[in-house]
């Protein structure tokens, strides 16, 4: 299945629109070169609603918000919904302050999303309008856990029925769910927390996937979140005692860019509820 999927994405090379954070924008664009997408950056609000209107899909990322990027990501995502493209959120922070809160929240309310990716405590403030977070990691007494997963997939496909999003909520355990299926998803590394942005280029990735796959959303985005946690352990493979964080960050996009799909369907770990 993520076999084909991957292919699409490959054969089709989606270019996606993406308003994102600034700390990570570079490896945002590197990330959708490598896993076979083109990016492009548009946050000008008149230069964001025509770009949309020539990209296949858009990508919104609230990491680094500033009054003159915030109508741009409202005005993109509508001419996103009117051209029936596909649209992911990430509401990076979202809780942290009540601009992050109340633009993910409004974002929520006024564009369709087909994808929203968030750690669990992001999720658990749009879900129920608030919440903490502790900067943009999922604040500790609310990682997902074997002993509370049950309890955080009911919330989650709670959720994607509320919205009519696939909710991905990504941590140890990754979450990927469409409200009626449920992918449970143990790729990755712990190490990976400690890059910037590897959420970011996760988003971007899964847009990519998203747009490559409209008819399959919510088996886009469980492929996007495989392929990424994937790739970080392919990446960690490579590490040596003079690598650090900065190294496993090219690492990881370097095996996107080698990764194939028949790889990524034999590597993917999940489990579908």
């Amino acid at each position: 299945m993520f076999k084909e999927i991957f292919e699409n994405v490959r054969q089709k090379s989606p270019l996606v629109h993406n308003i994102t954070n600034y700390v990570t924008v570079n490896d945002c664009a590197n990330m959708l070169l490598a896993c076979g997408g083109s990016p492009i950056m548009a946050d000008e609000l008149e230069d964001a609603v025509e770009i949309t209107a020539i990209c296949g899909g858009l990508n919104i990322n609230i990491g680094t918000l500033n009054q003159r990027t915030i109508p741009a990501m409202f005005a993109a995502g509508k001419r996103a919904n009117e051209l029936g493209h596909p649209v992911v959120l990430d509401p990076v922070g979202a809780g942290v302050s009540t601009l992050r809160t109340e633009t993910a929240l409004g974002l929520l309310k006024e564009v369709e999303f087909t994808v929203v990716r968030g750690n669990i405590s992001e999720i658990k403030t749009l879900a129920l309008g608030s919440g903490t977070t502790k900067g943009v990691d999922a604040d500790v007494a609310d990682k997902v856990t074997e002993e509370n997963l049950t309890g955080a997939l009911s919330f989650a496909k709670d959720f994607a029925r509320r919205t009519g999003a696939v909710i991905a909520i990504t941590g140890a355990i990754d979450i990927v769910t469409d409200g009626e299926r449920t992918f449970c998803i143990r790729n990755g590394r712990p190490e990976m927390s400690a890059i910037t942005g590897t959420g970011c280029q996760l988003s971007a990735l899964t847009a990519a996937f998203a747009t490559a796959n409209p008819d399959q959303p919510l088996e886009a985005a469980a492929a996007a979140v495989c392929a990424m946690g994937l790739c970080g352990e392919i990446a960690y493979q490579r590490m040596t005692n003079l690598d650090g964080n900065s190294s496993y960050r090219n690492y990881i996009i370097d095996a996107m860019y080698r990764l194939t799909p028949a790889e990524l369907e034999r590597g993917a770990s999940y489990e579908v509820r």
